[in-house]
């Protein structure tokens, strides 16, 4: 019997002997989001000749549209000192336009396309699944066993698609201390934003690229915390994630807001050491991509063990519906930034990761300017719009632009990305929540293997409270 199964019984059980207590009926509510989500993406001919590209089967203009419904119950918790409840997800993407051109599958080896799951080259007609979670609290402390979305420094779900990616497993999460939130949990399996099946976890180099058949998988990545406010407007926070035979993650990060001028000054400092674990320190089939251990020698070798120290700051000012930023990152060690990646969509918590890129690669400094603008301040409340601005140089990397891969390690590749983003919330009346949403990115780059991009994403979403 599965984990959140024998969970669910056991809630059950509990709920039946305290008679479904009030606090689990007169707490719950349920909401049903609707999600309306196209994309397009147009491939450039950046390093498109070269065999790693081919070897990708990446076509040259991706597009697909669809039609998402995200319905959730959140139960309250049963009377008592331990009080129980259950919560539930709901998942179902239409699609609405795909072709086998549009699709980006053009193998069939791949699980997933851009949007949709694949049946053989096209993507399917609908996909759908349902995530259950059982949780016990005692007083400020709370178990959640079953279907997860943790976002933390270690761990972040992706909601950049038609619905959002998942996770099974278990968490506590405990507030019982002052000022002081602890975090620990266990994950085993991801279903993706693009997919109905669970899978195992992995990371890039060993998820099995376009193949997943031929990924090296675990089903233990561990993970716990601290956040700590020292004042209402300091917090320092630290957190550990492993997975098993893959890597050791360490993250130390301080934020701190205050009043400057006739504005507000946030500055968020964040460092991340990661390191090998077990098989990835001697087994190429657990190896990372992006491993660069000496750019002065020759090499054909790509693929090794995690080493990345991840350093970077982050300062915004806020002033009367103005929003500047800016912020720098710098990627030290022997390979490329690693996180859970099972080739399918995965996220980061780090200041860089943005619609397209993340800027991880190993030796990456990169550097962000970023603007946004409320225009409530003028009169119009629900409407924003911003832009993002992201240069990365330094780059470790082989081969040569515009030509098969070559024993050669340089260290001089470049990258660049700015997305602009507009959107608008109906503030009132019948359609109040309704929200529409343009977000466009332009990457550019000299990294071997790799093509630009321009990509669109048209977004309308409607949130409904059932009760």
């Amino acid at each position: 019997m599965k984990k959140s199964t024998l969970a669910l019984a056991v809630t059950a059980v509990a709920l039946a002997q305290q008679s479904i207590a009030s606090g689990f009926v007169e707490d719950s509510k349920a909401t049903l989001a609707l999600r309306n989500f196209y994309i397009n993406t147009d491939n450039r001919d950046s390093d498109a000749g070269t065999a790693r590209a081919k070897a990708n089967g990446v076509r040259s203009y991706l597009s697909e549209w669809g039609q998402g419904f995200d319905l959730r119950f959140t139960s309250g918790f049963t009377q008592g000192t331990v009080g129980f409840g259950i919560d539930a997800i709901g998942l179902l993407g239409v699609k609405l336009d795909s072709s086998e051109a549009k699709h980006g599958n053009p193998t069939g080896a791949l699980s997933g396309g851009t949007v949709f799951p694949s049946q053989g080259n096209e993507a399917v007609d609908d996909f759908a699944s349902l995530g259950l979670t059982a949780k016990a609290k005692i007083s400020q402390t709370e178990l959640r066993l079953g279907t997860l979305m943790p976002k933390n420094p270690v761990v972040m779900t992706n909601d950049g698609r038609l619905v959002t990616q998942t996770f099974q497993g278990g968490q506590v999460v405990s507030n019982d201390i002052k000022d002081l939130t602890l975090t620990a949990g266990q994950l085993e399996h991801a279903k993706g934003r693009n997919s109905t099946d669970e899978k195992g976890l992995s990371i890039a180099g060993a998820n099995g690229g376009s193949d997943y058949s031929k990924a090296t998988l675990s089903n233990k990545f561990y993970y716990g915390g601290a956040d700590y406010k020292f004042t209402k407007n300091l917090t320092a926070s630290y957190y550990h994630g492993e997975l098993k035979n893959f890597y050791q993650q360490n993250f130390f990060g301080l934020v701190h807001n205050w009043s400057l001028g006739p504005g507000a000054l946030k500055s968020d400092f964040r460092y991340y050491r990661s390191r090998d674990d077990g098989a990835n320190g001697h087994d190429s089939a657990y190896y990372t991509s992006g491993y660069y251990p000496d750019n002065t020698s020759l090499t054909t070798r790509t693929k090794g063990k995690v080493d990345n120290d991840l350093y970077s700051a982050l300062f915004l000012y806020s002033v009367e519906g103005h929003t500047f930023g800016g912020g720098y990152q710098y990627s030290d060690g022997d390979s490329d930034f690693p996180w859970l990646n099972q080739g399918d969509g995965a996220s980061t918590s780090t200041i860089n990761d943005i619609q397209i890129q993340k800027f991880l690669h190993a030796g990456e400094r990169s550097w962000q300017a970023r603007y946004f603008y409320d225009f409530a301040a003028v009169g119009a409340p629900g409407l924003t719009a911003g832009i993002v601005y992201v240069r990365g140089s330094d780059v470790d990397t082989v081969g040569k632009v515009g030509a098969a891969q070559t024993s050669t390690l340089g260290t001089g590749g470049n990258e660049w990305e700015r997305d602009l983003s507009v959107s608008y919330v109906v503030q009132e009346g019948a359609l109040k929540n309704l929200a529409f949403t343009w977000k466009n990115a332009m990457w550019r780059n000299d990294i071997p293997g790799q093509r630009d991009q321009d990509e669109n994403r048209l977004i309308v979403s409607y949130s409904l409270p059932l009760f």
